[in-house]
């Protein structure tokens, strides 16, 4: 490896030994060249270019030592035996645009052969992509060799000739299974969102189910045969898997186990559609979504690094691991470096004393003189300027500048105004003039970039820096303000971000000849700003750096010595005039020494990469000034060289020599040009930054220096910032070459570049510190950066000022070697500290492209950078790749790119992501703007086309698994509550007993008492009205209308049915409904009231009737005529056997008839009615609730609201579960309230219509759900003004509650309060219910009592089951609001879900609920008696026996308030935290799916929703993405990154679905559980599916 350079740009395509490639002579040297570029271009295929390198080489080379042969033809198989020819041969001028390429490093090649060659490749799951989002992949791409059919078509013969070229495993006895093994562990890419169809390569389908359903999905079928087929023979038991999580020691050993063995005994007709896993409650499942996991599971067994010992604290219990240095690390040995002193300056007799005088000097003595010479696109002269016509011409503009442009007579500008210089880079002539026309005007020329477009990638941050400047006029050729973006009125439009600007066109038409008597005022070199040259930061901030008049001079001296420039030299510069190295040599020192300046515009270099090496020759210059890819793109452009000679030249200045790939072109360059007469010491690498200007050249040979210096530099030592020759690991090494001498009068250290400015040692890495009279002075406009950056005073490590001078920053890491030669090994910029390690990032991009420069990636465009995510830097990598790349390939070179760089690097990338050609930002001259793709990528801006995300491999320091404590035992918690004066955490409603009230109802045992009493009492009292979408009333039912219906049904039912038996009632929301339900109670039935089945989706809705019916052994199902028909429907049929419904009863037209007589139930404990409900987890559950609780339930809901027969309540509600069914069916009989009924069905096509129906009716109590608040507040947000004009006004409402079973979802409420409270709404009204299987009403907030109440509780200490209080706006802070008030007769108790004791106040425990309202008991066909115990009739182990509680399945805490209740008690507030089932139980913690879902949907626009479920210890991350597909793969690294920072876990899997594929109950609730099967059955079609490594 340390030889490498030498050979430069051959080596990488020969991969010989060095010896070799030198041997070749000049013109094979020069074909191969050729030929590289027509590989390049697309001209010829991969297949092409070897068959004609191998012929080329085949003379000269017997056999290439020690290279695998299959790295030497990369042995890919093609998709398609041919690819079709990129471009035809007319092409060949396509060489142009190329040039902005990061030239390709040849430098790294081979090591990064070397080491993807000793690498054990790692198998990966490929994402899998919805066909709409890929990125034109090719038909042959996507059918790959068929595993599973032995047939001898001539597609598997062809199959088995492309075998030779693989490495065969010993013995194996199926070469088409084993072909994808040896691909598969090359490539590690290969498996993919399988599919089951498996074809030939020619295209004929060989198994024909679901072929189509599939293929879409499909990427790469049969790969996944064999994946599956892995993941199945190498687990032993799918139920369990292990948790790779917890980086625990003992998987280690599973992993190890040899890939090939575990094929050996598996047939070749196995298929992997028959197997099936199970997860692990025993759910079957489709078996290729778990086969990914599983593959992602083995490839996470084994931990990446060693798990580390030492932690930091992170505030109190979440201890981050932090990154302990490494005691065997290297550290710096040398002695303290001596600060460096370059040569004197020399004292010049007639040296001019400032620019503006050289200028009139030239133009008065030696007029005719060429001073630059501008060239067209074709490379021919257009223009050449002298010397004398410099002068007149930057006379005249200085005169118009100062005289001519005024307003309100005014003149608008004065000497030491700033002022914009926009010229295109093909007009340096135009620029010149302008440039010293504003230094002869004493105004300060700002040079920026022409902008293109309203929003160039950091145009606004130019605006800033104009802005900042003051600048009020900017000065542009013709042709430039034609070309820019106008506005209506035909001025220049204001971009973005800038001051408004008075454009000013310089060509002469525009600009005033002087008066005889007027000149220029020529002054000495002052302090005063001469320039300011901007300069873009890492974060994309733009500083205006200002370099005084004095600096100015001094700097063109130093140059003048330093490159030994004489007067009338002639030089050829191809860099950007308008600043750094550019600026310097082409338009100032030039001008200080009469040179003249053959200027190359960019765009000539686009179209002939060689134009500088002819003009080198045709002009006989003595300098030439370029950058390394100018060098590298001339190379590939070889076939014009044959008649040119370099022999002039005596400097090759290589502006950014500093740069690590610098030294591959220099190599690469001389190895070709040497011949053409380039001497080798003539090649001048230096070392330059914006704010130092130039800090270190390599003098040219007449100087009598010491010869150029090259070190080759271990990485691991660089990482740790010491100098360590490399000696025995050779492939992760920098080979870098000096950048000469300090500059002349200049003192240069090196100083750590964190923290106080010590000197380093001199084997150590620092950052190069400049003092001299000819450096930038300044940051214009920030005072305190520039104290930074300007004004450093390096000391010794005793603290002492190395010396009394202030030091420049020139943000170069580097070190000073033998002979004062002074190295550059990176820039501040690109530096990337890992976990303590500093890493380049040109050294990653160098890597990156190594890997298979020409064939992938497009024109080398990568751009690598690092982001912060959990108090570490991250490292991205962003590539553009080629238009016609498959996902296969792309897959293949990300898994190599990620081998390569943690090989070389010893680190690993966080995320790796592909964009589509062309995409990403694109600075000045055709470069990467890395600033703006970071931005791009932390916005969600990027639209990759395909991501990898490596978590798993990189976040070492996430905090340890928590190990759960052995228990501490119930007694002395009680004891320990007591010592430490805590109350035990318990609290009661209001007691019933002493709640004497007139209520009439009590005296009935039972609720169809009450109606009958009601009936003959008050017959015309309205109960019910049901409200239409229209907003009229539909229905309604008055005490004897009600009692009427009811007895008809019960008529009906009592000849056919016995007491007892079960009836559903399949009906809409309606009086209907409410009817059959007391008509039943009449007959002695029980009633179940069921959902009936959408019409639109009846293969979902319809199961779930039919279960219901079955599990609560209904003999009968009552409903309406429509429904009948819909139950026994072709459509129902399809869905369920509907010849096994019991007896349907259509209720529509039932005759007038009196039941006989009432049935009276012998005991209130006797069964009323059976609630049935979905739970969250889509456990089906059935609760029994007696005569005696129905009763209570609602006498504790009439005290708690304040319900008497003049009320008038509205509910929005479903009826048919829980507390809704409550409400609509059971409460206005027993309180005699008027319901206003208003079924949510109806809000989808009128969204006001709750609102405006509680506006009409002036009520002051209402109910709604979740789903019902999030309709009107998405629905209704921006129409309140209209709502207003219909007078829709709700200042009447005293208590607006939510019915729900879980946590209050504050930020919905909240929104709903604000959004609202412009009609009048209460901010105080809205609140939250709280009631859950085992008792329907625990808390209700009623019309009575304190508001409920907020508090903020740590969502860290949340995880280890703690309440820790903290202030609103901590970090980690968890908003929780109270869920109403507790209701009469219930009493609350948190108890410990593992003792059973009792906790105290403000602990996490589950809550346990005693109430005459509670339910009996679940209702299930096969009694599972132990279930139903532990629910509804437990006791606490330690304390309080002797209570009978009911444990509610939800985690939560008492607080006792500072507020008073009714009764004067201090008032205790009851938060509900969550459901026990739903939690997350990760790393040892308990997570809730709500925090981690809030954290994810706020990190991006387009996420609508998201639900969050884990398989097998990883956590899978569903979004809904409510955008362009394009914006899919954006989410993935947002949402690993946010779940990363704000709950420490990593995600395995992140689905991005389309919007409504996250199924939600009638509650308005998530159904993960729902959700996780659809996921592993594979039935969500996702956009994309991808597997964190």
């Amino acid at each position: 490896m340390a030889e490498r350079s030498s050979t430069g740009l051959l080596t990488m395509m020969l991969e010989p030994t060095p010896a070799v490639a030198m041997t070749l002579p000049a013109e094979v040297r020069e074909k191969l060249a050729e030929l590289e570029l027509e590989l390049s271009e697309g001209d010829i295929t991969q297949k092409g270019y070897e068959k004609k390198r191998g012929k080329l080489l085949a003379p000269y080379i017997p056999q290439i030592q020690g290279v695998d042969p299959s790295l030497q033809i990369d042995n890919r198989i093609q998709a398609s035996s041919q690819v079709a020819l990129q471009g035809s041969k007319s092409n060949k001028s396509r060489a142009a645009n190329t040039r902005d390429e990061r030239f390709r490093s040849d430098l790294h090649t081979e090591a990064v052969q070397a080491a993807l060659a000793k690498y054990k490749e790692r198998k990966m799951p490929m994402p899998s992509k919805r066909r709409s989002v890929l990125v034109q992949s090719s038909v042959e791409a996507c059918t790959p060799p068929d595993t599973s059919s032995a047939s001898e078509d001539e597609g598997s013969l062809r199959r088995q000739g492309r075998l030779t070229t693989s490495t065969p495993y010993q013995g194996h006895s199926h070469p088409a299974v084993e072909h994808w093994f040896n691909r598969v562990i090359q490539g590690s890419s290969t498996s993919s969102s399988a599919s089951s169809t498996s074809s030939h390569p020619g295209g004929r389908s060989v198994t024909t189910t679901n072929t189509t359903a599939h293929a879409a999905l499909n990427v790469n079928a049969a790969a996944t045969a064999l994946a599956d087929l892995m993941a199945h023979t190498q687990l032993d038991n799918h139920s369990a898997p292990p948790d790779v999580t917890g980086l625990s020691e003992r998987s280690s050993h599973h992993a190890e186990r040899p890939h090939v063995a575990s094929v050996r005994g598996v047939s070749r007709g196995f298929n992997h559609h028959t197997s099936v896993m199970e997860t692990a409650d025993g759910v079957p499942v489709n078996s290729r979504v778990s086969n990914k996991i599983q593959q992602l599971l083995n490839t996470l067994k084994r931990p990446k690094r060693p798990p580390l010992r030492e932690f930091f604290v992170d505030d109190f219990e979440e201890l981050l691991d932090v990154q302990q240095p490494d005691p065997n690390q290297p550290k710096p040995e040398g002695q303290q470096m001596c600060p460096l002193e370059g040569e004197p300056l020399g004292v010049v007799t007639n040296w001019p004393p400032s620019l503006p005088a050289a200028l009139q000097r030239w133009g008065t003595t030696q007029p005719k003189s060429p001073c630059l010479t501008a060239l067209d696109n074709a490379g021919k002269p257009v223009y050449t300027l002298t010397y004398g016509k410099l002068w007149t011409r930057s006379q005249k503009l200085a005169y118009t500048l100062l005289n001519k442009l005024s307003s309100r007579n005014e003149p608008l500008l004065v000497p030491g105004d700033r002022v914009a210089l926009v010229f295109p880079n093909n007009d340096p002539v135009m620029f010149m003039v302008a440039f010293y026309g504003c230094l002869l005007a004493e105004l300060v020329p700002v040079p920026i970039e022409v902008p293109l477009t309203r929003k160039d990638a950091g145009s606004q941050q130019i605006g800033f820096l104009l802005g900042s400047c003051g600048v009020t006029l900017a000065l542009t050729t013709d042709a430039c303000q034609k070309g820019l973006p106008k506005a209506q009125t035909g001025e220049v439009a204001t971009f973005k971000g800038w001051p408004r600007l008075l454009w000013f066109v310089t060509d002469g038409k525009h600009v005033v000849k002087p008066p005889k008597d007027w000149h220029p005022p020529i002054r000495e070199a002052s302090n005063d700003i001469a320039y300011i040259e901007y300069k873009t930061s890492k974060e994309g901030s733009t500083m205006g750096i200002t370099v005084s008049h004095s600096a100015m001079l001094a700097h063109c001296h130093a140059l003048t010595q330093a490159c030994g420039y004489t007067e009338g030299e002639t030089i050829t510069n191809v860099l950007d005039f308008k600043r750094e190295a550019g600026l310097w040599h082409g338009v100032l020192t030039s001008v200080m020494n009469r040179m003249h300046v053959i200027s190359i515009p960019y765009s000539l270099m686009k179209v002939n990469p060689l134009s500088w090496i002819m003009k080198v020759h045709t002009y006989k210059a003595r300098v030439a000034v370029v950058k390394s890819r100018d060098m590298h793109w001339s190379l590939l452009a070889q076939r014009d060289q044959r008649d040119i000679s370099l022999s002039s030249l005596r400097m090759l200045i290589v502006a950014d020599g500093a740069n690590p790939w610098s030294i591959s072109s220099c190599d690469a360059f001389l190895n070709v040009f040497q011949s053409r007469g380039l001497r080798p010491e003539v090649i001048c690498p230096c070392a330059s930054s914006s704010e130092a200007m130039t800090v270190a050249i390599r003098r040219p040979p007449e100087m009598g220096v010491p010869p150029p210096g090259k070190a080759v530099l271990s990485m691991g030592g660089l990482s740790h910032g010491v100098i360590r020759v490399d000696t025995e690991e050779k492939l992760s090494v920098l080979t870098v070459q000096d950048v000469g001498q300090v500059m002349p009068g200049a003192l240069v250290c090196v100083v750590r570049a964190e923290g106080i400015p010590y000197l380093c040692q001199t084997d150590e890495v620092g950052e190069i510190c400049v003092s001299s009279g000819s450096t930038g002075v300044a940051y214009y406009g920030l005072p305190g950066m520039t104290k930074n950056i300007f004004e450093t005073v390096p000391v010794t490590p005793s603290g002492i000022p190395i010396s009394d001078r202030p030091f420049t920053r020139t943000s170069l890491l580097g070190f000073v070697g033998p002979d004062s030669l002074v190295f550059v090994v990176g820039k501040m910029d690109g530096l990337m500290v890992v976990s303590g390690r500093r890493h380049n990032a040109d050294d990653v991009v160098a890597t990156a492209l190594a890997v298979e420069p020409m064939k992938f990636v497009y024109r080398g465009r990568i751009a690598v950078f690092s982001v912060s995510v959990l108090h570490d830097e991250r490292i991205v990598v962003v590539a553009e790749q080629r238009p016609d790349a498959s996902e296969e390939d792309s897959f293949q070179w990300m898994s190599r790119v990620l081998q390569a760089i943690d090989s070389i690097h010893q680190v690993g990338v966080y995320c790796l992501a592909l964009v589509p050609a062309n995409t990403l930002p694109k600075a000045p001259l055709g470069g990467i703007h890395i600033s703006e793709t970071k931005q791009r990528f932390l916005e969600g801006a990027l639209h990759p086309c395909n991501v990898l995300m490596c978590p798993h491999t990189c976040v070492t320091n996430l905090p340890k698994p928590r190990q759960k404590q052995p228990e501490v035992g119930p007694a002395s918690m009680i004891v320990g509550n007591l010592v430490a004066g805590k109350r035990i955490a318990q609290a009661c409603g209001r007691d019933l007993g002493q709640l004497e009230d007139n209520d009439q109802a009590r005296k009935f045992l039972y609720i169809q008492d009450v109606l009958q009493w009601r009936a003959q009492a008050t017959p015309d009292h309205p109960l019910f009205l049901v409200l239409n979408a229209k907003g009229t009333v539909s229905s309604s039912a008055s005490c004897l209308q009600l009692h009427k219906r009811a007895e008809r049904v019960a008529a009906a039912l009592m000849g056919r049915l016995n007491t007892g038996d079960h009836v559903a009632l399949v009906y809409p929301p309606g009086i209907d409904l409410i009817a059959t339900f007391y008509g039943c109670l009449y007959a002695g039935c029980v009633p179940v009231t069921v959902r009936p089945p959408h019409p639109q989706n009846l293969a979902t809705t319809l199961p779930t009737v039919k279960m219901i019916v079955e599990v609560s052994k209904s003999v009968c199902i009552l409903t309406t005529q429509a429904i009948t028909k819909l139950l026994k429907s072709k459509e129902a049929a399809a869905a369920v056997d509907i010849k096994s419904w019991p007896t349907v009863l259509d209720t529509d037209d039932l005759p007038r008839k009196k039941s006989p007589q009432m049935y009276k139930p012998p005991t209130p404990e006797m069964l009323a009615y059976l609630d049935f409900s979905v739970s969250t987890t889509g456990i089906l559950a059935g609760v029994k609730m007696s005569h005696a609780a129905t009763s209570a339930l609602c006498r504790s809901i009439k005290l708690q609201c304040e319900l008497y027969p003049s009320r008038q309540i509205a509910i929005c509600l479903d009826p048919y579960c829980g507390l809704g069914f409550a409400l609509w069916c059971l409460c206005s009989v027993y309180s005699g309230h008027q319901s206003i009924l208003v079924p949510p069905l109806e809000l989808e096509s009128n969204a006001s219509l709750w609102l405006a129906a509680v506006s009409q009716y002036k009520v002051r109590v209402t109910f709604c759900s979740y789903s019902v608040m999030e309709m009107c507040t998405k629905g209704l947000g921006s129409q309140t003004e209209a709502l207003r004009l219909r007078n829709v006004n709700l200042s009447c409402v005293r208590t607006c509650m939510v019915v729900a079973e879980e946590r209050p979802r504050i930020a919905l409420t909240q929104s709903f309060s604000k959004i609202f409270k412009d009609l009048g709404l209460s901010p105080r009204a809205v609140s939250t219910t709280f009631g859950c299987r085992v008792n329907v009403a625990i808390c209700l907030q009623g019309t009575a009592g304190p508001d409920p109440t907020t508090v903020y509780v740590d969502m860290r200490a949340l995880r280890h089951d703690r309440v820790r209080l903290v202030e609103r706006g901590s970090p980690h802070s968890l908003p929780l609001m109270e869920s109403g008030k507790i209701l009469p007769g219930v009493k609350v108790i948190i108890a410990n879900t593992e003792t059973k004791g009792p906790l105290g106040d403000s602990h996490l425990g589950e809550i346990w609920v005693s109430s005459p309202h509670n339910a009996t008991g679940y209702y299930t066909v096969y009694g599972e008696e132990a279930l139903h115990a532990d629910h509804f009739n437990t006791k606490l182990s330690f304390g309080d026996t002797q209570t009978v509680w009911a444990r509610t399945g939800y985690l939560g805490f008492l607080r006792r308030t500072e507020l008073t209740d009714a009764s004067g008690e201090r008032h205790d507030a009851l938060y509900v935290v969550g459901s026990l089932d739903e939690t997350l139980e990760l790393r040892g913690m308990r997570y809730h799916p709500i925090d981690i879902e809030t954290s994810v949907i706020r990190s991006h626009k387009s996420i609508a929703e998201c639900a969050v479920f884990t398989w097998t210890n990883l956590l899978v991350v569903v979004v809904e993405l409510e955008g362009s597909e394009q914006e899919a793969l954006d989410l993935v690294a947002l949402v690993t990154n946010v779940v990363l920072e704000e709950h420490y876990l990593i995600v395995g899997v992140v689905v991005v679905v389309d919007p409504g594929v996250i199924p939600i109950n009638s509650r308005g609730e998530k159904q993960r559980m729902h959700l996780r099967d659809g996921f592993l059955a594979d039935q969500l079609d996702p956009i994309y599916v991808a597997y964190n490594m």
